[in-house]
Parts: C-alpha cells; structure tokens; sequence
C-alpha cells in the first residue's frame, strides 16, 4: 500500500500540521518505507506460531497487598506550601 501526496495531505491536515512542499515529500517518502516494513512483516509464516500476550511465561508480578501504617500527617504535610490544620491547603477552582 502506497500513501499519496493527497492523503499524506488530509493526515497533516488531521492532525492541525502546515507542512511545506519539502516536508509533504519527505513525510511521504518516509511514511510509504514504514509501510513497506509492515508489508514484508506480513509475508512472514506464522502458522505453526501460538497466539501469545506475553513472549516470556508470566505469573503475577504484583506485591501482596498487606496493611501497613500510613504517614502521620505532619510527615505528610512536611513539604505542603500551605495546609489548614491536618489537611493540604490548594487555592479554590470552582466558584
């Protein structure tokens, strides 16, 4: 599949891009070797290959999840700009 100057064109244009003559050539070029790639990964047999999500056997990665002691607050709060009384300070966003 080869991308035309036209569609090259309608992508920039999706994607709010002013590109210049040299750089809608260039794109072009470098967009169709892209697509060469993906078109010669599509030759390849994999037939006698699985279907897999992962390519190494994975188990559950995830720590337990054990209670702990949480920060005291003043540990907490030790770097707040501002704070009223136990709790974080932030300036009012809804008026």
């Amino acid at each position: 599949m080869r991308l035309s100057r036209d569609e090259i064109a309608h992508v920039a244009l999706l994607s709010r891009l002013k590109l210049t003559e040299e750089e809608m050539a260039q794109f072009t070029g470098q967009l169709n070797a892209i697509l060469d790639h993906f078109a010669a990964l599509t030759e390849a047999d994999t037939g006698d290959i699985d279907a897999t999500t992962h390519v190494v056997p994975m188990t559950n990665v995830m720590r337990a999840d054990v209670q702990r002691p949480s920060f005291a607050p003043d540990d907490a709060l030790a770097n707040a700009p501002e704070r009223a009384g136990d709790q974080f300070k932030v300036p009012r966003v809804v008026e």
